[in-house]
């Protein structure tokens, strides 16, 4: 018993510690957040004309930091990378050019193995901007711009471990990207230019890459008997049948559910026109799958026919689909 109550008040002190640490963390995000001011839109401004790449540099965890911003930048379409501050003195300083832009991290803003890179940016007119801390430090003073994080105790119980510190340089980060992603404009089709691979990419696919059409298509006219409809149903598998005009228009579809309500007797002497459901959900051909995946979600849906402005028929796309491809 006296076991059990000793590993009950460690996982309650480890709970309290997880809880505490995190706390002080969205306070200290909370505080970012309200000293954000016109630094801030100093630095977009001139971080957004930057012709060339956006260099990135921190030391110790403020590198590990500065590693993901650069990545974060460079996948919403700002070019960026990141420098090892202690490597830029020997040869690295010849990945900086005159176009580039340079965005410095350091809690203190005195970290020695900056030095080179700072004084770099300074001698050949390098825009500079710098994340610290300390609104002294040589760092503060040097750059064109400074983005102050506000005083907040790190979470570690001596102070000393980064954990706050470079939370709000990582938040602080993102906020860089997003804002230069919304002042360039960038859509969801750049996104998917640079995110080819994986579930993002292919919920960034459109629906004509993954829809069915030709012979696949379950489809048939107003006039036809219920009978071949219910024929075409099953061999087609897509558990529902568009109904379309002489145009190829889509006028209606046919569903399991539309096949439930309609349960009589004569059933197969039925025309389709007297049992389908009228106007149809649709996707237009430029929606992209994840949204797609949504609509159906939200209008409990397993299949969406594909139509043109007209109300053409161009394909078929099922649930089946999104996880076929690794969207879901």
């Amino acid at each position: 018993m006296t076991l059990k109550v000793a590993t009950v008040n460690t996982l309650n002190t480890h709970l309290a510690v997880g809880r505490d640490v995190l706390e002080q963390e969205a306070a200290a995000l909370s505080q970012l957040q309200k000293s954000l001011g016109e630094s801030f839109e100093q630095a977009i401004l001139l971080l957004g004309k930057t012709k060339g790449r956006i260099v990135v540099s921190g030391m110790g965890k403020s590198g590990h930091i500065a590693r993901k911003i650069a990545a974060t930048l460079s996948s919403t379409g700002q070019p960026a990378l990141f420098v090892h501050p202690a490597e830029a003195g020997h040869g690295d300083l010849g990945m900086v050019t005159a176009d580039d832009a340079v965005l410095l991290l350091s809690k203190s803003g005195e970290t020695p193995e900056m030095t080179t890179l700072l004084h770099y940016t300074r001698r050949f007119s390098i825009p500079l901007v710098a994340i610290t801390a300390q609104q002294q430090s040589t760092l503060a003073q040097m750059a064109d711009v400074c983005l102050l994080l506000p005083q907040a105790s790190e979470a570690c119980p001596m102070g000393l471990a980064p954990t706050t510190s470079t939370t709000m340089m990582l938040a602080l980060g993102d906020a860089i990207a997003i804002a230069l992603l919304v002042n360039r404009g960038f859509s969801n089709q750049d996104f998917h230019r640079f995110h080819p691979g994986g579930n993002l990419g292919n919920q960034l696919k459109r629906v004509t890459q993954i829809m069915h059409t030709g012979e696949r298509l379950p489809v048939g006219k107003a006039q036809d008997l219920m009978s071949d409809i219910i024929l075409t149903m099953t061999v087609k598998g897509f558990g529902c049948v568009g109904i379309i005009d002489e145009t190829n228009r889509l006028i209606g579809i046919i569903t399991d559910g539309d096949l439930r309500r309609h349960m009589v007797p004569d059933l197969l002497n039925l025309q389709a026109s007297q049992v389908m459901t009228a106007n149809p959900k649709t996707v237009d051909p430029s929606i992209l799958m994840g949204e797609a995946l949504a609509f159906m979600n939200e209008k409990r849906v397993t299949s969406l026919f594909v139509v043109d402005a007209s109300e053409t028929v161009l394909g078929i796309i099922h649930i089946h689909d999104f996880l076929r491809t690794g969207v879901v």
